[in-house]
């Protein structure tokens, strides 16, 4: 049993597809053990969760509603939905997961609210784009934008600012729309701007927050984070009614404690940055290898050639040919180490003078 068990195990250090590829941090796993002792109430309703709102409350320093779903694609489809009526729209980048990574669930769960994208350089919204689009029409036969949605980090591993998202909320908010942030990757900025959490939020005019846990190093589960609490009227129907509702929701909570206690959750997301920081170094060295946008946060893009490219798929080694871009993305994780990136800088380096 111990020698198929090694077999199913792929090397470490050939994944860099996804910071989903990495496993539960001991932080995280701790926190669930801690909670499967004895019986405890079900659906939310116990000491776990409520604890975990209470950190997620004071690492915000707002007195914010934040309710737990199972992943990005219900926390982000659930926020807007929460956001908008059937007849309004919601402008994003045009590489931003709600436009081209959740199968349409931003429109299932609203009821039909159309996904306006924009473009904008280095996964960035342009603002001149964004008030084109919010102004172009204003008659009953155009989708009425009811949200500016961002995506923190960005799709493309760079970093809005204080300013910046201060000055989307502030085009948003002229024009009476909301601004939703999906933070799958949040952690990462926060680590990467060395800024607290409240000032990246909702100090710079966020509305609601998608906290992303899966890709920091939890199991499972996402925090949507209503920093305006009126907002959230009746948005624990909606997370019944979309079976994002977990019985035993505990196991979904716990994990926050534990990262977020410990401050696991930012020095998780700071490794991954740095990582990918040594990464982008290295590969600006090679031949043939060119970075595609700045790394700021823990995703790397290269481009280089499809021979290339495709030796490094043929010797093992895991990433995505991302869309949109054309070129090469790297991810790096909690659980990424100096010698994965050593060893790919190496594959990489092969590749490009084959």
């Amino acid at each position: 049993m111990a020698a198929d068990a090694h077999e199913m195990t792929p090397r470490a250090y050939n994944q860099f597809a996804s910071d989903n590829y990495a496993g539960i941090c001991p932080e995280a796993w701790q926190a669930m053990d801690r909670a499967n002792r004895g019986f405890v109430a079900s659906y939310g309703d116990d000491i776990w969760t409520e604890r975990a709102c209470a950190c997620i409350r004071d690492v915000f320093e707002t007195d914010c509603q934040v309710f737990f779903v199972f992943n990005g694609t219900a926390a982000n489809s659930l926020a807007l939905a929460a956001l908008c009526r059937s007849y309004h729209s919601v402008i994003c980048h045009e590489l931003a997961h709600v436009e081209t990574d959740e199968c349409g669930a931003p429109e299932f769960f609203s009821n039909g609210t159309k996904i306006l994208h924009i473009d904008g350089p280095n996964g960035k919204l342009d603002l001149a784009a964004v008030e084109q689009a919010i102004t172009r029409r204003s008659d009953i036969h155009y989708p009425k934008p009811r949200v500016l949605s961002l995506t923190q980090s960005t799709e493309l591993g760079t970093v809005y600012t204080p300013v910046e998202i201060a000055a989307a909320a502030e085009l948003a908010r002229s024009h009476g729309l909301k601004v939703q942030m999906d933070g799958a990757r949040f952690a990462n900025a926060v680590a990467a701007l060395g800024l607290s959490p409240a000032e990246i939020s909702w100090k710079s005019g966020v509305d609601v927050l998608c906290l992303g846990g899966a890709k920091n190093g939890m199991a499972v589960g996402e925090a949507v984070v209503f920093f305006s609490r009126e907002l959230a009227e009746e948005f624990d129907y909606r997370c019944k009614q979309a079976g994002q509702l977990a019985s035993k929701m505990r196991f979904i909570s716990a994990p926050w404690i534990g990262m977020l206690e410990s401050g696991a959750w930012l020095k998780n997301a700071a490794h991954a940055n740095r990582l990918a920081a040594m990464l982008a170094a290295g590969l600006e060295k090679i031949p043939g290898v060119r970075l595609m946008s700045p790394c700021q946060a823990n995703a790397v893009f290269a481009e280089m050639s499809a021979a290339a490219a495709a030796s490094l798929r043929s010797a093992g080694w895991h990433f995505y040919s991302f869309i949109g871009t054309g070129g090469a993305r790297f991810m790096c994780s909690w659980q990424t180490t100096e010698d994965d990136v050593h060893h790919l800088l190496a594959a990489v380096r092969q590749a490009a003078e084959e």
